[in-house]
């Protein structure tokens, strides 16, 4: 109503400024009224017991603000959320209900107020036109009013939302750190509240992360959705602890009440259908806050020797893998490791990609007992095919199978996990 104005419009301006100065002389009244009809429309909203009476403040906060914006013909745009509705709404932020509740609840509270304001105007002794003209203008004011002070609402949840969630991960991640540690003495009920995960229970760890391509953003929504449909996939008893490492690598737990043997092979099967799927290295599962740091820390293994690949095509790597164990703990002296694997396996430790088959064949051999016949049906080859490459693979070797066969398998396991030391060194 502000500007200029047409004389006719004076009266109405009146008008509306005595009712709104009556109204306000029954602002309590109001206001309860109000917050009863939001209570029944909308219970979620008096859920939490300690955020009801900080409703009750919001909505009486709104009403005089608005009753006040009438009455003195106050322009919309100098109108500002009232302290108690920002706290309800920064405290409907921290504990996640949904936005559009809110929205929904200034709508029926506009509803509301509309209908009492309506009230007014029809029990007004004014006259037909002025009441139309009065309802006109109150009608306008309501409208601006409740569209300015949604945008502040959104804005203050906005920022809240993301500030609470900022804070909450990081006190997260670090209670999560502190547990890896284990420098200090765990208050197990505690600490499960802080983190809201069952650290009682069976764990299985992931290591997920994007390889660095030279490319920056942040990858951590991709990771986190990729967490929850894996657990989704492999059927958790809760849902899954995903904790940040940075904005392309995360550390993430899958609960059980109970070991599930199959959950290994669940996430490996899902990783493995997904195209654009973050690399993936998979602990063991184990119980309690000793398992739940074991099977992390074989997760870091599995992840330390997936990086130290030549070949980088073993995106999804388990802790449980035949070897990789062996291989994680030799990883810290790989170069001295591949000098070893070169001496052990002479002209047979090459690059190419007949030796790399050939290297396979006598691995498998040697674990199936030294029998071609057993060799043979888990190659899928024929009995002569495998006893022609043994004894190939021996020829470029150099040296038969004697006193140092167990040398020779823990080279073979070398080269399976992160490549043959001669590529390394050419490309080195």
């Amino acid at each position: 109503m502000t500007g200029s104005r047409r004389n006719g419009d004076i009266e109405p301006d009146r008008i509306v400024a005595r009712i709104a100065a009556r109204m306000t002389e029954r602002v309590a009244d109001i206001s309860a009224s109000i917050y009863r009809g939001l209570g029944d429309d909308i219970p979620e909203l008096g859920a939490d017991v300690p955020t009801i009476e900080l409703l009750r403040a919001s909505v009486q906060g709104n009403v005089d603000t608005l009753l006040h914006a009438l009455r003195h013909d106050i322009s919309v745009s100098r109108i500002y959320l009232p302290s108690a509705a920002i706290e309800y709404t920064r405290r409907l932020a921290q504990h996640g209900v949904p936005l559009n509740t809110l929205v929904r609840a200034y709508h029926l509270g506009q509803r509301r107020a509309t209908e009492l304001i309506f009230a007014e105007i029809q029990a007004a002794d004014i006259s037909p036109a002025d009441r139309f003209l009065v309802g006109r203008a109150i009608s306008t004011r309501l409208f601006q009013y409740l569209d300015h002070i949604i945008q502040q609402v959104v804005a203050a949840y906005e920022e809240e939302r993301e500030q609470w969630l900022e804070t909450r991960n990081s006190v997260r991640a670090l209670r999560v750190r502190e547990l890896l540690a284990g420098k200090k003495g765990v208050d197990i009920d505690r600490t499960i509240d802080q983190i809201r995960y069952p650290l009682r229970w069976h764990h299985l760890a992931l290591i997920v992360w994007y390889p660095d391509t030279g490319s920056y953003g942040d990858r951590l929504p991709e990771l986190q959705r990729f967490v929850r449909e894996s657990a989704e996939t492999a059927r958790t008893s809760a849902s899954a602890l995903f904790v940040a490492d940075d904005q392309m690598s995360g550390w993430a737990w899958l609960p059980y009440r109970s070991a599930q043997p199959d959950a290994v092979d669940s996430v490996r099967g899902f990783a493995a259908t997904q195209p654009d799927a973050p690399w993936v290295a998979i602990g063991t599962m184990a119980p309690g806050l000793a398992g739940f740091r074991r099977s992390h820390h074989l997760a870091l293994n599995a992840r330390a020797v997936a990086l130290a690949r030549a070949d980088g095509e073993q995106r999804i790597t388990a802790a449980g893998d035949s070897g990789l164990s062996v291989a994680a703990l030799l990883g810290g002296r790989i170069a001295e490791v591949w000098e070893w694997v070169g001496e052990v396996l002479g002209d047979l430790a090459s690059a190419d990609e007949n030796d790399a088959r050939l290297r396979e064949t006598l691995q498998v051999f040697l674990r199936a007992g030294s029998s071609y016949t057993a060799a043979a049906a888990e190659l899928d080859l024929h009995y002569n095919s495998v006893k022609y490459r043994v004894g190939r693979a021996l020829s470029r070797r150099g040296k038969p199978i004697a006193d140092d066969r167990l040398d020779i398998e823990l080279a073979l396991l070398i080269c399976q996990w992160y490549g043959p030391p001669r590529r390394r060194h050419e490309n080195g």
